[in-house]
């Protein structure tokens, strides 16, 4: 998506295999290691013995190449797209922004320290922030397209009407999903134990 779309007189007008581009593939194969990385961490949290262990082990071997994608992915966008580079790169926006990848690397710094050590929790709650980061730089890179550079925010936006009735539906159906969330987090709250469980 960072790349844009061909839209003509607002219809696409591209072709099927438009999004395999080394970027998007690139994106696509650190996502998929982003997640692993979460997985690993949500594993540390969550079990002990053995496969904490083997958690700990995966983490701490996915961390730098997730990193370096991140890093990769950050360099590429700006020096591929100048509207990119325009945003984050003039004065006196490099001052306003340069906080975003300070964060970043502040943040992959305690992650690692707690892979190298004996933290449960941080990591998880680190790979969680660098996520939220990554997505942060993404939305500054982009808005307000929704798709580059073609469609805006507020061009791709829903008639009125329909939003107001996706508003009762959200009213309704947030409650009984983060209801649901927090009595499955409370039900399965703490580590799974050796012995516990299904067999």
């Amino acid at each position: 998506m960072v790349q844009g779309i061909n839209v003509q007189n607002g219809q696409f007008a591209g072709g099927a295999f438009d999004w395999a581009t080394p970027f998007a593939l690139l994106c696509g194969v650190s996502v998929v290691c982003g997640y692993a990385l979460l997985g690993s961490t949500w594993l540390i949290m969550k079990t002990d013995g053995a496969v904490a262990i083997q958690a700990r082990k995966t983490a701490l071997l996915l961390l730098p190449v997730v990193l370096g994608f991140m890093a990769i992915v950050s360099l590429w966008t700006p020096l591929a797209f100048d509207r990119i580079a325009q945003r984050w790169f003039v004065m006196p926006n490099i001052f306003y922004l340069a906080p975003v990848p300070v964060v970043t690397a502040a943040v992959a710094y305690l992650v690692w320290r707690g892979l190298k050590g004996t933290a449960e929790y941080a990591p998880f709650f680190g790979c969680i922030a660098l996520f939220v980061l990554g997505f942060l730089g993404l939305g500054i890179s982009t808005f307000p397209y929704l798709v580059p550079p073609s469609l805006t925010v507020w061009q791709t936006a829903a008639a009125a009407p329909s939003q107001i009735l996706m508003l009762f539906g959200v009213i309704f159906l947030l409650p009984v999903v983060l209801g649901y969330i927090v009595f499955v987090y409370w039900l399965f709250r703490g580590k799974v134990r050796e012995g516990e469980g299904y067999h």
